[in-house]
């Protein structure tokens, strides 16, 4: 059987924005253990991305929404201190609820996006240009 190199793992994050706010998690276990982050996790055999996250939604804050565009692919070794990680995050799509935590997460909410704590991992960059790609988005549209 052949041999191959070790590769980073491959992870999902979910980027869902509704009424000005922000669904985060508070992570339960380390790392970052308090610090909040955008729901999601490792990608598990058999599973395509956005069938992850879509479960990752639903596991960590009981809500259900579809992935939508792709936000972007984060690569940077040093972005997960248990090892590299490559993030594919996509922005999700529909009707915003109370969540409420599970999984490994100790608690959901959604912040306004004026207002975030401070994030773990490197999701203060991926949130920036989320919110960067909103307003690009929304400045396309024509008026209604």
């Amino acid at each position: 059987m052949a041999r191959y190199p070790p590769t980073p793992k491959l992870t999902v994050d979910a980027f869902w924005v509704a009424r000005g706010k922000l669904l985060l998690v508070r992570r339960g276990r380390p790392p970052f253990p308090g610090r909040w982050a955008l729901p999601g996790g490792f990608v598990e055999a058999g599973e395509t991305t956005e069938e992850a996250v879509r479960r990752e939604l639903k596991e960590e804050t009981g809500l259900s929404a579809r992935a939508g565009p792709l936000l972007g692919v984060f690569s940077d070794p040093r972005r997960d201190p248990r090892g590299p990680t490559v993030g594919i995050v996509y922005h999700m799509i529909g009707s915003p609820r109370v969540p409420r935590g599970g999984d490994d997460a100790a608690e959901a909410r959604w912040h306004r996006v004026t207002e975030l704590p401070p994030l773990a991992f490197d999701h203060d960059r991926i949130v920036s240009e989320g919110l960067r790609q909103r307003r690009r988005f929304s400045a396309l549209r024509p008026p209604t």
